[in-house]
């Protein structure tokens, strides 16, 4: 019997990027799992402010090379990887000239966000399941965390349903305090669908495409919730306490990797307790 795999999907990790409470679970968290038998895979979008050379990024050339359309543009995905040798882990990147190559993150040097960051999240995750199913590498659990990558569980329970890689994956989605003010681009929810997704399946995200709504949009198509920070947004507890998934509760960071492995086994057990 092969180990459970778990894909981490990030919207930071360190040391590629300044060490904050999701980039530090971004690092060591998969690297926790690794040892704790389990397989891992790590993903996060190649910022420009990620240094190649010091951190030792090249291109997977046998991954890149495919197109993704984003509304009616062709744009190439280029893969690299990059080891953090002290934990036996790789991290493999996401990367477009038009959309990572900005020497900032998710907004410009006056904290505004970037106009395109729909269309960039929309790559990024598109990007690594492309990815993924080019690797043949089936993951029994998706991990996301951060709001870049909360189309990840729409994109996995509607579009590749079908696909026998995912069709059996069960998704994580990690709530943190990474809001952004103000909306995404009006025409987001346009963008969004491929083949297997409708107009019913992006409602929340159709008028007010917030923060907010496109976590509701995340928690919607996830099997759990994690609450990765020690202060969730109201509206946002609300919402999952209705839908009634499965959740976690936040962990302090001395306990959390053995809590996190045992809610996965638990997940994948098709039913989870909520640990306080």
């Amino acid at each position: 019997m092969r180990k459970p795999r778990v894909l981490f999907v990030c919207q930071e990790i360190t040391p590629y990027l300044e060490e904050n409470p999701m980039s530090h679970i971004g690092r060591y968290l998969p690297q926790g799992i690794q040892e704790r038998g389990k397989e891992i895979r790590t993903f996060m979008p190649r910022y420009g402010l990620v240094n190649e050379r010091r951190n030792q990024l090249h291109e997977v050339i046998r991954l890149s090379g495919m197109n993704l359309i984003i509304n009616d543009t062709d744009h190439p995905l280029i893969i690299k990887v990059a080891s953090i040798t002290s934990a036996r882990m790789q991290v493999y990147f996401i990367d477009n000239e038009d959309y990572f190559q900005r020497k900032h993150i998710l907004t410009d040097a006056r904290g505004k966000n970037f106009d395109d960051n729909d269309e960039r999240s929309i790559f990024f995750n598109r990007g690594v399941i492309e990815t993924v199913n080019k690797l043949g590498w089936s993951p029994d659990i998706i991990h996301c965390h951060g709001w870049f990558t909360a189309l990840m569980p729409l994109y996995i329970k509607k579009a590749f349903a079908d696909n026998p890689l995912f069709a059996e994956t069960k998704i994580v989605y990690s709530v943190y305090q990474d809001g952004f003010q103000g909306n995404l681009n009006k025409n987001f929810s346009t963008k969004i669908p491929v083949e297997g997704i409708n107009k019913s399946d992006v409602k929340h995200v159709s008028a007010d495409p917030n923060f907010i709504n496109l976590t509701k949009l995340a928690i919607d198509n996830s099997d759990a919730v994690v609450y990765s920070a020690s202060e969730i947004n109201p509206d946002i507890q609300k919402y999952v306490k209705k839908t009634g998934k499965l959740l976690l509760q936040y962990q302090s960071p001395e306990q959390y990797l053995d809590t996190y492995s045992e809610f996965y086994d638990k997940v994948l057990e098709g039913s989870a307790i909520v640990a306080d």
